[in-house]
Formats: structure tokens, sequence, C-alpha cells
């Protein structure tokens, strides 16, 4: 009776939890899942770190494997295909693709438990953002370039840019943003709980940060990604992160899309594969190394503005009771491009006039230990760090979570610790069920949140997820299975020793896929008119 009476103590005491705790939802953009330190990276994250220190680190979260399905998801906690927003066979959808009008986003159901709601950095949702329920906004459209505010919009209305323009990083403009936006709820609104959504573009590529951090590491990484991913597994090991085996460097592998104009654009210092180290030359040893260094730049950038988020927080007394969830949107990226105002050779690497990419080979060291980057749904592309930090609410410090869980779940959690909820139909139309499940459990002790499954596809690149049994497959190949309880490497295929629970788990792929189809054929009107337009973020 001992584990039952401890959950039912644990249960109890999520429930005596401050009622109507502030939100402060923090989602970084194309980071590893061993980038932070408190993953096991090596680059200055303390106040992340600090967070992770004072609450939870879950170990098996997931999202999409891409920055915009990961978007829908996180926010309406539907899977992205649900709602328009990642394509299906035969029936398009995507990063074009409209949502349906039954799927609202949760600052609107938060607004009817008296939240006001605010969003600060990367949107990449259908739409316009004020509608959605949000009070205030900075849209950061303009990804290709860290150092104007030229393409983004303020309340849905586009920025005025001054033509002396100077002085302006993404990273800092966001969270002074944020800032602004915090300070003004203290001193206006200061009787009502806030949600605040702050999505920065860093560290998604072009690889673009400011002078001073990039010199902090400019010749961290010169021993390269070989050793650089022993170093965070062995990190790892010691904290209790994993229990696997560190996956070997797939040398094969490159980017998940070829652009070979790119290369030549970047030049003899660009690799399109991870390589041994030793096998390159001294010029790309050095190019590789210093992308990395921008990488981290950008990550230590952010964590330094989190900390300045954090410090408001304190300030305006709102720190306590603060629910705080930090994760990425996809692995790190494998992609090497050259677009928006191109690349100049000459320029300083990490400058406004530089357009680089992590590429394949530190990628797989920023994804430590798992397999394959962003866009593929391997553990590599899908894997996330999430930080949970409520010091009224939490009682756990330093704690780590097992279970497997995804953004889908993010929107219940929210709902359940705020006292709102959804309607049953919108405008006449009932809203289907979705497939998250609360994590207010998980966030008061190390439980399973029960669950069906979890399941992937993003442009054809497919899995599921059932207990400690993971199916997976890159576009156009067999099904592989693993044992992710000693396996999340993915090193050992299962399906020809075992191809009944391939079966059965592949028989379970495509019932969902089917149901999934059957859904979106009940809203047809909800894409756009026209061919989608592909992208790449």
């Amino acid at each position: 009776m001992r584990p039952l009476l401890a959950l039912l103590f644990a249960t109890l005491s999520a429930l005596a939890a401050p009622p109507r705790p502030n939100i402060l939802l923090i989602m970084a953009d194309d980071l590893g899942y061993s980038d932070l330190g408190c993953y096991g990276g090596e680059i200055a994250t303390p106040n992340l770190d600090a967070l992770a220190k004072q609450g939870l680190r879950f170990t098996q979260f997931y999202n999409t494997a891409r920055c915009w399905p990961s978007r829908s998801a996180l926010l309406s906690g539907y899977y992205a295909q649900q709602i328009h927003r990642d394509a299906l066979p035969g029936l398009g959808g995507g990063g074009q693709g409209v949502r349906q009008s039954w799927a609202r986003l949760v600052p609107e159901f938060l607004r009817t438990a008296g939240y006001r709601n605010y969003h600060s950095g990367k949107w990449h949702i259908d739409g316009k953002i004020l509608p959605t329920g949000f009070d205030r906004s900075l849209n950061m459209q303009n990804q290709g370039n860290f150092f104007t505010a030229r393409g983004n919009s303020i309340d849905d209305q586009p920025v005025k840019v001054p033509e002396d323009e100077k002085g302006y990083y993404a990273t800092t403009a966001t969270t002074d943003h944020a800032l602004d936006c915090l300070k003004d709820h203290a001193a206006n609104h200061s009787g009502k709980p806030f949600f605040h959504y702050l999505a920065y573009i860093a560290p998604h590529f072009p690889l673009h940060a400011l002078p001073e951090d990039i010199a902090k590491y400019r010749d961290r990484y010169l021993d390269g990604w070989e050793a650089m991913r022993a170093a965070r597994f062995a990190r790892q090991q010691s904290m209790g992160l994993t229990k696997t085996t560190l996956s070997p460097l797939e040398r094969e592998v490159g980017p998940p899309y070829a652009f070979p104009t790119a290369i030549e654009k970047l030049g003899p210092g660009e690799v399109n594969r991870p390589l041994p180290w030793g096998e390159l030359t001294p010029e790309q040893r050095r190019f590789q190394a210093t992308k990395m260094a921008i990488h981290a730049a950008m990550v230590d950038r952010m964590d330094q503005d989190i900390g300045r988020v954090v410090a408001q927080l304190k300030a305006m007394g709102a720190y306590e009771n603060t629910l705080i969830l930090f994760a990425s949107d996809n692995g790190a990226s494998a992609e090497i491009m050259v677009r928006d105002g191109g690349h100049d050779p000459q320029a300083p690497m990490g400058s406004a006039a530089s357009y680089l990419c992590l590429g394949p080979g530190f990628s797989s060291a920023a994804n430590t230990p798992h397999r394959l980057h962003k866009t593929w749904v391997h553990e590599g592309g899908i894997s996330t760090p999430l930080i949970a930090h409520w010091p009224a609410g939490i009682a756990a410090r330093g704690e780590l979570r097992q279970t497997p869980a995804h953004l889908v779940d993010i929107v219940p959690t929210l709902l359940e610790l705020a006292g709102a909820t959804k309607p049953k139909d919108w405008q006449g139309q009932p809203i289907p069920p979705a497939p998250g499940k609360s994590l207010v459990l998980a966030l008061a002790q190390d439980v399973t949140i029960e669950r069906a499954s979890l399941w992937w596809l993003h442009e054809g690149n497919r899995a599921l997820r059932v207990g400690d049994w993971k199916l997976v497959a890159a576009k156009d190949q067999p099904w592989a299975l693993y044992d992710l309880r000693t396996d999340r490497a993915e090193q050992h295929d299962l399906s020809a020793k075992m191809p009944e629970k391939a079966k059965e788990l592949a028989d379970l792929w495509q019932k969902q896929t089917d149901e999934t189809i059957a859904l979106v054929k009940l809203s047809p009107n909800a894409q756009p008119k026209g061919k989608a337009k592909k992208t790449a973020q």
C-alpha cells in the first residue's frame, strides 16, 4: 500500500498547489537534446540549469521533428496533422495549412479563466495572432537576419524600422518585448494571472550571434564532434539522464534536403557529412568548429536573456507562483542552405552578411545520445529537453521525470492548472477529442502517464511509440522496431526477431493515420487556395 499512499499524497499535494499559476512557456528553435548544461552540454546555460536544479527535467519528452507542426501541437493540443498544420497522404496541409474553425489555441481558453495572454517571438502558425486570444504580440517574421527588425510585426501590424537601425539582435529584442509585457502586466493587470508564450528563434539558422558571445567559444570545438559527443554522453550518464548506449556517427547521412549550390557558395570549409574529424582539412576543422561556436553563442545569449525574464518575475513578485516550462521545437538541424540575404564568404562568420547552418556533424553532437536530426522522427529529431519550474506548486528540486510525454500534453496540463475548460463544440461544430494527457501528476511524482500511443508523421518519416516499444521508419524505408528501455540510440532493430510485435505497431500506426485522415476530410475547406508552398524552417 505504501506506493499507493505515496501517489495519493503526491496527488493531494498537486491539488493543493496554489490556484491559477502564472505561466511562462519558453520554446527554443532547433535546439539539440544535449545543448543545455543540465542535459549534458558544455554551453554556459546557468539560468536554465538553475531552473532545472530547482525544478524538474523530463528525460523522454517529444516534439514533432519540425518547427511549424511543433508550434501548432504546443498551442492547440492536437497533432499538427489533425488540424491541417502538417501534411497527410493525398490531403496536403503543412506550413501553409489553415486550421479548422474548431481548432482553437490555448490562450483563448485561458482567457475564459481570467488570464492575460502575451506572445513574444516566432509564431509560424496560420493566421494573425491577436484573434487567437493573445492580448499583445511581437511576431518575429524575419527569420533570415537576426540583426534587423525588418519584416516583423507588433500586435499584427508591421513594425517601422528606422533607416539608421543599429544595435538590434533578435534574441534580445524578443526578450525586451517580453519584459515590456510583464512590466505592463505588473503595473496595470496585477490582479490577473498571465500566460506568456516566449518563442525564441535561436539557435535556428542562419547562425548569427554577437561577436562577444562568439569569442567565448571560438576555440572550444576544435577537438571535433566525436570528442564533443563523448564528453556530453559521459555527463548525461553521470546525471542519470540516459540508460542507453551512444549512437555512432552516421557518416552517410547528410542534410535532409540537397542544396549543392549552397555548398559551393559556402566554400571549401563546408562538409555535408559527419566524416571522422581527423579526415577533415585544417580549414574544414576551423570552419566547422566556428559554426558550432556560433551555435553555442546563440544558446548562451538566449540563456542570458531568460535570466533577465526570471529577474523580472522576481521583481514583480510573480516568481514563486509562475510555472516556467522550457522546450525545443525539434532536434538540432543537419540542414545546409543559403537563402534570404545570401552568404558573403568575406564577411565575419556569424555576422549579418553570413549565412551558415550547423550541418550534420555538430548536429549529431547536439542531439547526443540520439540518432539523426530535425525532420526525422528517430529520437534525434523528436527528443527535446523539458524543464518545469514552479516553486509554489512543484515540491521536487532537481528531480527527473521518466514518463514519455509530448507537446500535445502541454494544453491539457495548463488547462487543468488554470481551472479552464474547453467547450464541447464551436459554432455548431463538435470539437474532436485531443490526444494530449495532463502532466499534472508527473509534476508531483515520477509516474508514468498512461496513454495508448504517441504518433508521428512528417514528410514520409513515421513512428509510433507504445510503452517502451518504438516503431520507426525514414521515408521510403522499412519499419524498424526498438526497445527504448535499453536502446534509445535505436541501434538494435528487433523487427525480424519480433515480427508480430512489429506488425501490431504498424497496424496501430496505420489505424491512427486513417483516423486522422478521416477527421481532416470532415473539414476540407480549411486548406488555402492554390498549391501549398514548401517551407524549410
